[in-house]
């Protein structure tokens, strides 16, 4: 422990792995390297495969690489801890390494949001407004987006981890996961933390929240713009370009809520429902992204089979 008068903090945290099954985390070790491994390697065939093939440098598949890159960022985030309190037993991780974890996870969860809805927009605009879709979304303003979207999480959160680090923190150590989490870490404060929980929820509605809200209104106004369509195949193929995505948001939005829901009103609920929650928010989506465009886009398919093809000859 570090002393300077009454205020304290402690050196390291303790990471948590799945509670009540501790001697079976090397077992439990092999489905989560599957699923780093399928979101490494899917993520990084997704950004090769659109880097290589001309016909897909249009803002649908540039907005998909911003999606991939965040996806390997998430799970680059958490796998060296996870995997190594699952393999070695590693549980102690250094306070400032944990802030600085909690940082880059918060920042990427926040982007990945973000992404989701300028992808939502992509859609909007495509479906309900074809001829002005490329005059609106150039290869310059999705950039700027990109760059937007970036700043905006790297900004809204910086306060979090200095809002931490004033904290004092009474002698518990132990997390929840094998991560650092911003509701976890607060909660092992002896300190008054209202301005980080509030910091934290006026954050959390004014990002996500507000993503969630737009994405839900896109696709409302995509349906109006489908119904209206004379035939039945021209709706089911406008609908079918939006099934990826709306997976996507499914994947990634209903355990960030449920996590959320948790961290801040769960405190009954079993801590192996909250562990899990929390691994299906970080590790699930990362590895489902680049299975359900894979499957669902047929440019993706057919540049992906292309590829395989010339490697074979």
């Amino acid at each position: 422990w570090e002393f300077n008068g009454s205020f304290y903090q402690p050196s390291a945290f303790l990471m948590m792995g799945i509670p009540g099954l501790e001697a079976l985390h090397p077992w439990i070790s092999i489905p989560f390297c599957a699923l780093y491994l399928s979101a490494l390697l899917g993520n990084c065939v997704i950004l090769f495969i659109i880097r290589r093939t001309p016909s897909l440098h249009e803002p649908m598949y540039y907005f998909l690489c911003m999606l991939a890159l965040t996806d390997l960022g998430l799970a680059l985030c958490t796998l060296p801890t996870t995997l190594g309190l699952f393999w070695f037993g590693v549980r102690r991780i250094a306070f400032d390494a944990c802030l600085t974890q909690m940082y880059f996870i918060h920042i990427l969860s926040f982007i990945e949001s973000s992404v989701l809805l300028a992808m939502a927009f992509d859609r909007f605009m495509a479906i309900s407004h074809p001829l002005r879709h490329p005059a609106i979304l150039t290869r310059s303003t999705v950039l700027k987006i990109g760059l937007a979207i970036v700043l905006r999480g790297m900004l809204s959160l910086l306060p979090i981890p200095f809002l931490l680090k004033r904290l004092t923190y009474c002698g518990r150590t132990e997390l929840s996961h094998s991560f650092c989490f911003h509701p976890d870490i607060m909660n092992l404060a002896c300190a008054d933390i209202k301005v980080n929980v509030f910091y934290g929820m006026i954050i959390l509605l004014s990002t996500v929240g507000t993503d969630f809200v737009f994405i839900v209104l896109s696709y409302i106004l995509i349906i109006r713009t489908v119904v209206s369509l004379t035939t039945r195949e021209e709706c089911l193929k406008a609908l079918n370009t939006c099934v990826s995505h709306i997976c996507a948001v499914l994947v990634f939005f209903i355990p960030m809520i449920g996590l959320s829901m948790i961290h801040r009103f769960g405190k009954d609920v079993p801590p192996l429902v909250n562990t899990l929650v929390a691994y299906t928010y970080l590790i699930i989506p990362p590895a489902l992204n680049p299975v359900i465009y894979s499957i669902k886009s047929t440019h993706i398919r057919e540049a992906l089979l292309r590829a395989l093809c010339r490697k074979r000859g």
